[in-house]
């Protein structure tokens, strides 16, 4: 130590939760050589240096601080006296043969790093502190190391009663975990019955689904039935909350039946409670990485989007799609499918899904808003996309029970229902036909309503019917002449109605 007396530097070192000051003089040995950093003459503190460490045999040197070294070189030096250039070459090639890892700790601004200690250090580390309004963020640079690549950018750090903690900006590749599903073939139940159905048969696993909805459209009890579901069938889960505590959280699942509580004593699930508003995501990833590992989840909530930004540091908010990819990314990664919900400020006839425009980094969009319909506030859901996946394009009511959400009717009565004001519009009555099943007569009708011809993949949507049945009732129905198949010319066969049954 050349800045500060030993019994100061241990007397503040007592307050970490990884000090022992049963190892001070035996198993690590503070020096003060504070009188030796004042001589012009850096001879002295080199041969200080060099005994205490060939007495010690230590194997690792910390010198706190080494700006303080060199600070008076040259000021009344005698003739021959030791320069700080030599001096640091002096110690590099006596910290090289005793084989020591050393740390060479000071404080430089941006113009002070031309020192020569930066020209010999085999690692260079820069820390430094990002204040926006009342927010501090500490972030570490990785300037150089010898002899092999490093992570390039910002990481953040904590300092806490158990030390520091560094959160890397971009983690390394993980190798997918033992039982990680194989994306897309399985699909996970949403837990909200009629809603599967209308994603084409759940969320495929490994999937990001992300929920939009003004207030008090029901996202976060979404949220829950999706996590629930996958509890009853022991699958374990996360639940990284921004907006309200975890016991908040948990009061609002019991009044649709939902014991958490019970899920957390089993060990199936973990509510991650992150509201500082100086978070970093690579902080947040951290964390919910964390719980993902020790319990092996496979299905992680982030309540709400919305609630996150707000809770990220001010430096951290202005690159929050790049945040957000980093953090669904990693996540998708080891095989978890994630659920996103994000509040949204609803704009007639317009609407958009995220105002930070982060949609694309989603596999998945449902989105929910209000209608009024008869003089009455409605909530309507639709799927707006699946990634490589069909589902349908219907807009359906949907309401929210004691027991949870429960998907409604089909507005296939109404028009401009995404005005906010939908208006009813006169409806071809469904026809039942002579010697066709239900699901035959639904392809019928669906041709029937169309006026136009349909290819195999626009009914596949409509119907919400697997592609080898409605290839089946497709087929039957060109054999019993109810259809035609028509050729359009560019390959994909078109389907339309010929004739209208009378009704049964």
């Amino acid at each position: 130590m050349l800045g500060e007396p030993t019994l100061k530097m241990v007397r503040y070192q007592r307050g970490f939760g990884f000090f022992d000051a049963a190892r001070v003089g035996s198993a690590v040995h503070f020096l003060n050589l504070s009188e030796e950093a004042l001589d012009p003459d850096l001879t002295v503190v080199l041969d200080r240096i060099v005994a205490d460490v060939e007495r010690l045999r230590p194997g690792i040197v910390i010198v706190d601080s080494f700006r303080t070294i060199g600070m008076n070189a040259g000021v009344q030096a005698p003739a021959g006296a030791m320069g700080l250039d030599r001096f640091v070459q002096r110690l590099s090639l006596h910290l090289t043969t005793w084989d020591v890892t050393s740390f060479l700790l000071g404080e430089y601004t941006e113009s002070e790093q031309r020192h020569p200690v930066f020209t010999v250090a085999d690692g260079v580390l820069l820390l430094t502190q990002a204040v926006d309004r009342n927010s501090v963020v500490r972030k570490l640079q990785v300037v150089k190391v010898r002899g092999q690549a490093q992570m390039p950018g910002l990481h953040t750090f904590r300092m806490s009663d158990s030390g520091i903690q560094v959160f890397p900006r971009i983690p390394e590749q993980q190798t997918q975990r033992r039982g990680a599903r194989e994306r897309g073939k399985l699909r996970l139940p949403t837990g909200v019955p009629g809603l599967d159905e209308m994603m084409g048969g759940g969320i495929p696993a490994g999937d990001a689904v992300m929920l939009a909805g003004p207030a008090g459209t029901g996202k976060t009890t979404f949220a829950m039935q999706f996590v629930i579901n996958g509890l009853r069938k022991g699958e374990p889960s996360v639940i990284a909350v921004f907006e309200e505590y975890p016991e908040e959280y948990q009061a609002r699942a019991r009044k649709f039946g939902m014991d958490l509580e019970g899920m957390i004593e089993q060990g199936l699930l973990r509510i991650v409670y992150l509201r500082p508003l100086d978070l970093s995501v690579d902080e947040t990833l951290a964390a919910i990485t964390e719980h993902v590992q020790e319990i092996e989840a496979t299905r992680v909530v982030i309540d709400s989007l919305s609630g996150f930004q707000i809770a990220l540091a001010p430096t951290f908010r202005e690159d929050f799609q790049e945040s957000l990819y980093r953090l669904v990314g990693a996540l998708t990664a080891i095989g978890v499918t994630v659920f996103m919900t994000v509040e949204v400020i609803e704009d007639y006839p317009n609407m958009t899904f995220t105002g930070e425009r982060v949609s694309f980094i989603t596999d998945a969009i449902i989105m929910q808003r209000y209608v009024e319909i008869e003089g009455y506030m409605r909530k309507v859901l639709a799927v707006v996309k699946m990634r490589g996946s069909q589902h349908s394009k219907a807009l359906r009511l949907y309401d929210l029970t004691p027991t949870g959400a429960v998907m409604g009717e089909t507005l296939g009565d109404y028009i401009g229902i995404l005005s906010g004001q939908p208006e009813r519009q006169a409806r071809i009555p469904e026809l039942g036909h002579d010697g066709l099943t239900d699901r035959e007569s639904g392809v019928l009708n669906a041709l029937i309503r169309a006026g136009a011809p349909m290819t195999a993949t626009d009914l596949e949507a409509r119907t919400l019917l697997p592609h080898a049945e409605l290839t089946h009732v497709l087929a039957r129905l060109v054999t019993l002449d109810y259809i035609a198949a028509v050729d359009s010319g560019g390959g994909d066969a078109h389907y339309r109605a010929v004739v209208r049954q009378r009704r049964r």
